[in-house]
């Protein structure tokens, strides 16, 4: 008898089970809740078959057996009620999401659905959350480096235009013989090499700004003392401040050790210290320091230049920024890249650079680790 009624009960639940699969496959792209429903239901008609077999093939007749099978149906009717409510619940909250989504505004900031989640689905609304944070945050960066871009070429193109409109002028007057004369003719022939030395340096310095932009700048890294670089820096510069009457002074402490590419991180100086002299005004001072502090190295260019606005002072590594309306260049300027490729070499050494006003001017620092 129990072996009959094990029987009958199992191969019910297995002929109501293929039926439960054979519908979830054909509802596979439906809601979640009508699979949620399909799969109670399916587990209450296992059990309630199972039940009525087992009830029908024991000796029970009138009402004993209609109590039995009226409890079994009521709780039949009650579990797939309770997978019905579920269900809707599970298809609410998918449905506030997706609300979510579509309610995205262009700025690219998703605001997660206000009601609760299940744990799950919470887990993706936080994952979208992070997702849009980060394609919203990669188009601004995307916005900022074309509007650089844009105004490195407007900028650039007027830098150019400026010494090539002054050269076309002076060749055309030697050419015509307007300039004659052997003293007029020996000046235009140095401002011309000038302005073709200037224009040499300007392509020089977008092509290498363009290895920083497009991450080909490789440092190849050797030990190297700060000490030695700067020194080799001040004696580079030392004929540029003696013209602009700028004394220059340099400390370091005799090791402080970096691995670094002495080219590239000497160029990277090179320009803070140029930039300093640029600014400072005649008998003015720029102070270069080489300082090891802890596991890190530190060196700074302290110039005279009065000090830049507080508001400026976020863009001043910026592409062809000046701090000034006009976009003349003076003699020995450039187009404002010095300080955007310093910030580029540094970067690559895994280092950091900032400025803050201190004292008479500025004070330019790069950190780099310690050898």
């Amino acid at each position: 008898m129990i072996v009959q009624i094990v029987a009958v009960a199992a191969g019910l639940g297995l002929v109501i089970a293929a039926l439960g699969l054979a519908l979830l496959r054909v509802l596979r792209r439906r809601s979640i809740g009508v699979m949620l429903a399909v799969v109670a239901a399916v587990t209450v008609s296992a059990t309630l078959a199972g039940v009525v077999a087992i009830t029908l093939a024991m000796i029970l007749d009138g009402r004993p057996k209609n109590i039995v099978l009226t409890v079994v149906g009521i709780g039949g009717l009650v579990g797939i009620g309770v997978a019905l409510v579920n269900a809707r619940t599970v298809v609410r909250a998918s449905r506030s999401l997706v609300g979510a989504l579509e309610s995205v505004p262009p700025s690219g900031l998703f605001t997660p659905p206000p009601a609760p989640l299940p744990a799950e689905l919470q887990t993706i609304s936080t994952a979208l959350e992070q997702a849009y944070e980060r394609l919203r945050l990669g188009h601004e960066r995307e916005r900022a480096l074309e509007s650089a871009r844009r105004e490195l070429v407007a900028w650039v193109s007027h830098d150019l235009r400026t010494p090539l409109a002054g050269m076309r002028a002076m060749v055309e007057a030697l050419e015509d013989g307007v300039a004659d004369d052997p003293e007029t003719v020996k000046r235009y022939h140095v401002q011309i090499r000038v302005e073709v030395d200037r224009l040499a340096g300007m392509v020089e310095d977008l092509f290498e700004l363009s290895r920083i932009h497009a991450g080909t700048l490789r440092p190849r890294l050797t030990r190297t003392g700060l000490g030695d670089l700067v020194a080799d820096t001040l004696a580079a510069v030392e004929p540029l401040a003696r013209a602009e009457g700028v004394h220059l002074t340099g400390e370091a402490d005799p090791r402080v050790p970096v691995s670094a590419d002495a080219g590239q991180l000497g160029r990277a100086v090179r320009n803070l210290v140029v930039n300093a002299i640029r600014h400072t005004p005649a008998r003015g001072t720029v102070v270069v320091r080489a300082v090891a502090e802890g596991t890190t190295a530190r060196l700074s260019v302290l110039d005279g230049c009065g000090g830049i606005p507080e508001e400026d002072l976020p863009r001043v590594f910026d592409v062809a920024f000046r701090g000034e309306a006009a976009r003349t260049p003076g003699p020995d300027g450039g187009a404002g890249l010095g300080l955007a490729i310093a910030r580029g070499i540094v970067e690559a050494h895994d280092g950091e650079i900032d400025v803050v006003n201190q004292g008479p001017g500025c004070l330019f620092t790069i950190t780099l680790p310690l050898a």
